[in-house]
């Protein structure tokens, strides 16, 4: 009896990984999928936190790509070891703080671990040559297969026949016939694979699963690490840079305010951890402070939160400052303008 060839695929949640697994399941290949937990993934997150594309059921893309194709979805909480890739990225950073070529070497090396641990036999990813700009050139897809370890053991299925044979196709594990030529960055293609399959409402194509490829977010990262003098962070502080609006008057503190009800439920879970105020004399939201403000920065911190509370045509509004657990202040301030807020104080 021949063996049964099995295939680890890393799994993001968008449609390459999808069409990529699918490929080898047509080939008879047993897969299961692994999806690495960063710390900076979009999935789960904001998703279930906000009211945006509330049409849409909340849900983990990864896990649902997993549903449609039928097979066991592995994910693995890798945050700590994912610090030194992203503070010390041998090749540097993309666009924003996305070190996208050290990061697709790290997953495949663990895919690579957890293949030889599982007696799994090659690696599988959704890559296209050309699509992305630091990590699927021509000239940088050897380099994730030569310092990840995997060699030829990591086959591209979308574009295999832009690129030599691996193992898997020596072998005669995978017929390299039935692999694609796909490549650019347009997702037509993929999108018209998807129509053949019968796959509807997958994710966005180009939406991306990593926050750091976002520049807003990584204007929050950097400005929450020059405020430390340090580059440390913790799950939570990652969380947090992921909701509300942040604004940093001062180098002594920085607000979180909540945009809407579910950010200001979500908030609600640090108000042990953070002074935080609200608005008392009338509807509004939370905002958290991290730092270390003065008297005078609270009565700015308060004047702010009134402007996005309900009461900001009033002549004043009542706030309630909590600097410490039990120990409360209280503030009646003439909101700020839209014009007093000033643009740099935007994170």
């Amino acid at each position: 009896m021949s063996k049964q060839i099995k295939a680890v695929s890393l799994i993001s949640g968008g449609l390459d990984s999808l069409l990529s697994t699918k490929l080898l399941l047509d080939q008879g290949i047993h897969v299961e999928g692994i999806n690495f937990f960063t710390g900076f993934c979009v999935e789960g997150h904001t998703h279930a936190i906000r009211k945006q594309k509330s049409d849409k059921p909340k849900r983990n893309n990864a896990l649902w790509v997993a549903e449609q194709l039928g097979i066991k979805l592995h994910i693995i909480d890798v945050i700590e070891e994912y610090r030194d890739v992203l503070l010390n990225p041998k090749h540097g950073y993309g666009k924003n703080m996305n070190p996208c070529l050290d990061c697709k070497g790290f997953m495949v090396k663990k895919a690579k671990q957890w293949m030889l641990k599982n007696d799994f036999d090659f690696i599988i990813t959704g890559e296209v040559m050309g699509q992305r700009p630091m990590s699927q050139r021509k000239e940088t897809m050897p380099i994730v297969q030569r310092e990840s370890g995997a060699d030829d053991l990591l086959l591209r299925p979308l574009c295999a026949k832009h690129l030599p044979e691996t193992k898997a196709e020596i072998e005669g594990w995978v017929d390299r016939e039935k692999l694609l030529d796909f490549s650019g960055r347009t997702r037509k293609p993929q999108m018209v694979l998807a129509k053949q399959y019968g796959f509807e409402d997958y994710a966005t194509p180009a939406g991306g699963c990593c926050f750091l490829t976002d520049k807003q977010y990584s204007d929050k990262l950097v400005d929450m690490w020059a405020s430390r003098g340090n580059r440390e962070y913790e799950l939570d502080d990652l969380m947090m840079l992921k909701v509300g609006r942040h604004i940093r008057p001062n180098k002594r503190f920085k607000m979180i305010v909540a945009r809407e009800e579910g950010e200001v439920k979500f908030l609600e879970g640090y108000r042990n951890q953070y002074a935080n105020l609200y608005p008392t004399s009338c509807n509004g939201p939370l905002a958290l402070i991290d730092g270390e403000p003065n008297q005078e920065d609270v009565k700015i911190a308060a004047r702010i939160l009134a402007r996005y509370s309900q009461g900001r045509e009033e002549e004043s509004v009542d706030v309630e400052v909590k600097l410490k657990v039990g120990v409360a202040q209280q503030f009646s301030v003439k909101p700020l303008s839209a014009d007093e807020i000033k643009k740099e104080w935007m994170v």
